[in-house]
């Protein structure tokens, strides 16, 4: 398995059989969104980089689409045109279903939280993941991890746009992915906690995972201001450079 990070939450998971991208972003830099702040941080349209040189000819053998929520980061509109364009089979949690459909997308599959259905010769399921701390988690809405088992191939769970909940520590403690995704940006809006985890609960995820974690949504959107300088050295402090992965975008990880 290969793990191709291009920028922000989108990725791509290359296996014998799959290229899997997830959560395509894919338009250039300030055409996908405004500032998703505008006093707590520069008030940047985002994304505030482009994708890498190498984007293209990674996204060109794509062969099926993951979806784990509908905010710009995660699919604007270049990535909605991407995947209509090539009618790129997509799964997405069944509360996304409807709304993606309407985009003229091909969704062949959806997921429910905790349930194992087939994928790929494989197997997917739903983990639950809280958009934010307190009150915020509500308007951010429906955010979905998952767990992705496919054939002779390492176990990978997705977590998604989520702070440290019970669903994450389960997911953690009782699936045992080989490897696991946290993002890492701690996102903020200029009002309420934060929309990611903070540093303290990113160590503890890092911490708790059994195998090794790829960090990202790092320094791509304008509301987070977590570095992968500051994370790289906190990592270190605490012990866990030999597990924790920080990809720069462009940047692949074999395993």
């Amino acid at each position: 398995m290969k793990i191709h990070h291009l920028r922000n939450a989108t990725m791509v998971i290359e296996t014998n059989d799959s290229i899997i991208l997830v959560d395509p972003m894919l338009g250039k830099k300030g055409e996908a969104a405004p500032p998703f702040a505008f006093i707590r941080f520069w008030p940047r349209r985002n994304p505030i980089i482009d994708l890498p040189s190498n984007a293209n000819e990674i996204l060109n053998r794509v062969t099926h689409c993951l979806i784990t929520h509908l905010h710009a980061d995660h699919i604007d509109k270049k990535g909605e045109d991407f995947l209509r364009q090539s009618q790129i089979p997509i799964t997405c949690s069944i509360n996304d279903e409807k709304a993606l459909k309407a985009k003229g997308l091909n969704v062949v599959h959806t997921v429910n939280y905790w349930k194992t259905t087939e994928f790929l010769g494989g197997k997917i399921q739903g983990i639950p993941a809280k958009h934010g701390y307190g009150y915020v988690s509500k308007p951010m809405g429906n955010v979905m991890g998952f767990f992705v088992e496919l054939p002779n191939e390492k176990t990978i769970y997705l977590s998604s746009d989520t702070i440290y909940t019970e669903d994450v520590h389960k997911a953690l403690i009782e699936l045992k992915p080989d490897i696991s995704v946290v993002a890492c940006g701690t996102a903020q809006l200029d009002l309420y906690q934060p929309l990611l985890m903070r540093m303290d609960d990113i160590l503890k995820f890092m911490k708790t995972a059994p195998g090794k974690v790829i960090a990202n949504h790092l320094e791509a959107v304008n509301h987070c201001p977590t570095k992968r300088s500051k994370l790289k050295n906190k990592v270190a402090k605490t012990g866990l450079a030999n597990k924790v992965f920080i990809p720069n975008d462009g940047d692949f990880i074999a395993f």
